[in-house]
C-alpha cells in the first residue's frame, strides 16, 4: 500500500496537469489555424501551416490596443484600490477595539455568501444613478474593496504582536504611522498575493463590463473579443489568438510575484 501511494499521487498530479494544460494547448492550436481548417468541421490539433497572421489580424480588425489599455486601467485601478483599502480595513478589524466589531466583521464576511448575480441588478441601478455607466469609474468603483481581501489581510495582520504596537503608541506614534511603518512591511507576501489574485480575477472579468459598457471604445479585452463572433460564423482562430494575448499579462504577473505567493502560503501554513 505504501508503494502504491506515491504512484497514485503522481498519476493524480499528472491527470490534474493534463486537465489544466490541454485546454490552453488547444486554444494555442486554434489561434494558429486557418479559416479553412476551422470550417472543415474536423478537430485539428496541429495546423497544416501555422497562421501567425491571425495575431496580426486581430489588431487590424478591432481596436485591440484600446481593449488592452482599458483592461489595464480597469484591472490595475481595482488592484490599486484593493491594496489601499483592504489592508487598512483588515488592520482595523485585527488590532483595534470598538463596539460592534464582531457584528460588523460578520456582516462583511456574510457578503461572501451572496452570489454576484444577485447583486448585479442593484449594483447596476446604483451605478446608473451616479451617472457612471460606460465610464471607468463605473467599471472600477463597485469593486474597490472585497470581503475576501479584508479577511485575507486581517488573518495576516492579527498574528503581529500587539505588544509591539503598544510600544509604538507609548513612543508617540499615531495609528496611521504604526500601520504604515510597522504593520504593512510585515505583510508584504500577503499584499503580493492579494494583488495577484485581484488583478487576475478582474483582468478576466466578463459579465460586469458586458452589462455596463455600451460602446466599442470602452470595452476591455474580454468583451472586445466578442467582435469576432458573428451570426453565421465565429472566428475561433482570431478569438483564440486574443485569448492567448489575454493570458500573457497574468502569466507575467504570476512570475513576478511567485516568490511572495509561495512565502505567503508557507506563512499561512505555519500559523
Amino acid at each position: 500500500m505504501s508503494r502504491l501511494t506515491p504512484i497514485l499521487s503522481y498519476l493524480l498530479l499528472g491527470l490534474c496537469t493534463l486537465l489544466c494544460v490541454v485546454p490552453f494547448a488547444y486554444m494555442l492550436s486554434l489561434s494558429l489555424q486557418s479559416d479553412a481548417e476551422l470550417m472543415s468541421g474536423l478537430p485539428v490539433l496541429i495546423p497544416e501551416k501555422l497562421q501567425f497572421s491571425n495575431y496580426v489580424a486581430i489588431w487590424e480588425r478591432a481596436p485591440f490596443g484600446r481593449f488592452i489599455l482599458n483592461s489595464l486601467i480597469i484591472a490595475g485601478g481595482i488592484t490599486l484600490l484593493h491594496l489601499i483599502f483592504d489592508p487598512l480595513v483588515g488592520y482595523v478589524f485585527a488590532k483595534l477595539e470598538f463596539p460592534g466589531k464582531k457584528i460588523l466583521f460578520g456582516a462583511v464576511l456574510s457578503t461572501l455568501m451572496i452570489p454576484f448575480f444577485i447583486r448585479l441588478i442593484p449594483l447596476y441601478i446604483i451605478t446608473a444613478e451616479f451617472g457612471w455607466l460606460n465610464t471607468y469609474p463605473g467599471l472600477i468603483m463597485p469593486f474597490a474593496m472585497s470581503a475576501y481581501g479584508i479577511f485575507l489581510m486581517r488573518q495576516f495582520i492579527a498574528p503581529i504582536p500587539s505588544e509591539l504596537l503598544d510600544a509604538a503608541r507609548i513612543d508617540g506614534c499615531s495609528e496611521m504611522r504604526i500601520y504604515w511603518q510597522i504593520v504593512l512591511p510585515q505583510v508584504r507576501p500577503a499584499l503580493a498575493t492579494l494583488a495577484l489574485l485581484t488583478f487576475v480575477f478582474q483582468w478576466n472579468e466578463f459579465l460586469w463590463p458586458l452589462v455596463v459598457v455600451s460602446t466599442t471604445e470602452m470595452r476591455p479585452i474580454t468583451t472586445g473579443l466578442t467582435l469576432f463572433t458573428q451570426e453565421t460564423f465565429t472566428q475561433w482562430n482570431l478569438t483564440s489568438a486574443g485569448g492567448v494575448l489575454l493570458f500573457l499579462p497574468s502569466l507575467a504577473l504570476f512570475l513576478f510575484t511567485q516568490r511572495y505567493l509561495v512565502r505567503s502560503v508557507m506563512l499561512a501554513g505555519m500559523k
